[in-house]
């Protein structure tokens, strides 16, 4: 796992992670020499002459022209007092830089995984939960960086401390050294090995049930009109504390987990000791085992909490693994082949757009929605789709999108057929008007030119195609104009309004294909015609298609293609619909 998530990071993180290697190792360096003093220093001011039975500190002697040991109190206490400046403002400067790093880092894995889920085909997030992408993208990424990135980089700077710490210790007291780590060893190993199962059972039921937290928050707040008028704000509220309860729960059984084996270890160290400490008093005396106890004591300090971070670590790993593991999955979706590759032009689009034997279905084990369509629109035409709910319209105009391809047949535009490789040119030629209008909440000039960045927009032309979709004039009536606000999915406009608004959108674009999916439904006749004649202005730079259930709707259409139990049944004009519905 650590592995994979290694594979996804920059190379320049990389580079930081190395640099901070480098500074985990010179911390390391610093606590082994603050340490390493501590002898020296509390044996010359225990007995001032042993200073001169040190063979390490020999050197340091000649250096300075030492003959009387009181001349050696001062230098070393600068010496030592050095050292543990040293190894302290390393300590915060590591944890300045480890947290920092982690955090970017983190950073840089939540937009990675946003990008490759906007990236992925149409299909892929017809069938993926939203809540759950949210999650990921926003919960499981933090809990990744909270959980693995930041105390891996503690876990790594915390071994490299035990590892200096222990080499100095087991040159200083090889037994005493060696029966500690086998003891606190021991100690960890029956922890680990018995908290195993728990914690992969706490990490499934966090992972799960922060996605149902998100999940009951989209339905009930997206729902918020029907809750209302239905009063079942009490089911939603039930749905999310139980999701809440449940987590909380094995995130504090993992919080118990990872701290409760520190008071035993510190206890034990203390213990370690008080029993070396007579030890060394019935062996050598009190003068010399002060400064070996001076020495175990400051190791004790800075190696228990180290070893503590360790096991914690190792801990919140485990408790977080099906989080990560959700994670991963979502940076390795493939990217589409366009990513990286800004389109020059798109398809031209100057004849027409044929349909050979097109059939699609979901899945293989799923019946067809569409079964051998065979079509050929001329540019410039209006086109009308016709049937009832289920039949198949928005799944054609879907695979004439692009947005599905088919289980077989062929599109093509201009002799050129379209793929998996060319289908981003072809899409660059189409404006799409759905019948429910997604608005983000912020202003109407934002909303015509979705996805443009504000000092780019061009006003004059959000001006005209307002006036296009019959929505310029009212407007106009509002105090702030084109800069009000439209709230969250447009809740403070009306249906036919937002509707106005996608239309606007689409005609912004400037595209030579225009879909549009049930996208007048919620205007009145009156509006709709106003909208349509001109829409029929456009109609020599405009290949239009229509899905509609009412009829009138389709009066500008040239053709009117009739869709029955998943396939063409009749192309017919205006006229003849009329009469058909008449005899019907």
């Amino acid at each position: 796992m650590l592995k994979k998530v290694w594979s996804h990071i920059s190379k320049y993180r990389k580079k930081q992670f190395y640099l901070t290697l480098v500074l985990m190792l010179s911390g390391s360096l610093f606590d082994m020499i603050s340490i390493g003093l501590v002898i020296p220093f509390l044996g010359v001011i225990v007995s001032p002459e042993s200073i001169y039975q040190m063979q390490y500190i020999q050197p340091f002697i000649q250096f300075f022209g030492i003959v009387e040991a009181s001349q050696i109190v001062f230098p070393l206490t600068v010496l030592f007092s050095i050292s543990i400046v040293l190894a302290g403002s390393i300590r915060l400067l590591l944890l300045y830089v480890t947290i920092r790093l982690s955090y970017s880092t983190g950073a840089d894995l939540c937009v990675e995984i946003y990008k490759r889920t906007l990236y992925q085909e149409y299909s892929v997030h017809v069938e993926r939960s939203s809540s759950e992408a949210i999650n990921s993208i926003i919960i499981k990424t933090n809990t990744l960086v909270r959980s693995l990135l930041s105390p891996m980089l503690n876990l790594i700077s915390s071994a490299i401390q035990i590892i200096g710490v222990v080499s100095l210790l087991l040159f200083i007291n090889t037994t005493v050294t060696l029966i500690a780590i086998f003891g606190f060893g021991i100690l960890y190993a029956i922890v680990i090995a018995s908290t195993r199962a728990l914690l992969k059972e706490n990490s499934f039921q966090i992972a799960t049930q922060s996605t149902l937290m998100i999940k009951s928050l989209q339905e009930g707040l997206g729902g918020i009109r029907d809750i209302l008028i239905n009063n079942t704000q009490e089911f939603y509220c039930q749905l999310y504390k139980n999701a809440d309860q449940k987590m909380r729960k094995s995130s504090g059984n993992n919080a118990i987990i990872n701290g409760s084996p520190r008071f035993i270890v510190e206890a034990i160290g203390m213990l370690l000791i008080v029993v070396l400490a007579y030890h060394l008093i019935q062996q050598k005396g009190m003068e010399s085992v002060i400064p070996i106890l001076g020495v175990f004591a400051i190791a004790a300090q800075k190696i228990l909490p180290a070893l503590q971070q360790c096991y914690s670590t190792i801990s919140l790993i485990k408790g977080v693994t099906v989080s990560v593991e959700d994670v991963l999955e979502l940076l390795e979706q493939p990217l589409s082949s366009y990513e990286h590759e800004l389109p020059i032009s798109s398809i031209e689009f100057n004849k027409s757009i044929k349909l050979k034997g097109v059939n699609f279905r979901h899945k293989d084990d799923l019946p067809y929605v569409l079964k051998n369509i065979n079509l050929e629109i001329y540019k410039g035409s209006c086109i009308g789709v016709i049937g009832v709910t289920g039949s198949g319209k928005s799944t054609l105009l879907d695979i004439i999108m692009g947005l599905i391809s088919p289980t077989s047949g062929e599109i093509i535009v201009d002799d050129i057929h379209i793929n998996n490789k060319n289908k981003r040119l072809w899409q660059m030629n189409i404006a799409h008007v759905p019948q429910n209008i997604f608005l983000s909440d912020c202003t109407i000039e934002e909303n015509i030119a979705f996805g443009i960045p504000k000092d780019e927009i061009n006003n004059k032309r959000i001006k005209k195609v307002a006036e296009q979709a019959q929505i310029a004039e009212m407007i106009s009536k509002w105090s702030d104009g084109y800069q009000t606000i439209v709230g969250e999915q447009g809740m403070k406009l009306s249906g036919g309004q937002r509707q106005r608004i996608g239309i606007a959108r689409a005609l912004y674009r400037k595209k030579c294909v225009l879909i549009l999916d049930e996208a007048t439904s919620a205007l009145d006749q009156e509006t709709e015609l106003s909208v349509f004649r001109s829409i029929d202005k456009l109609k020599d730079d405009l290949t239009i298609f229509i899905i509609a259930h009412r009829l009138t709707t389709l009066k500008s259409c040239d053709k009117i293609i009739k869709i029955e139990e998943n396939t063409i049944t009749n192309v017919l004009d205006y006229e003849d619909i009329m009469v058909d519905e008449v005899k019907e």
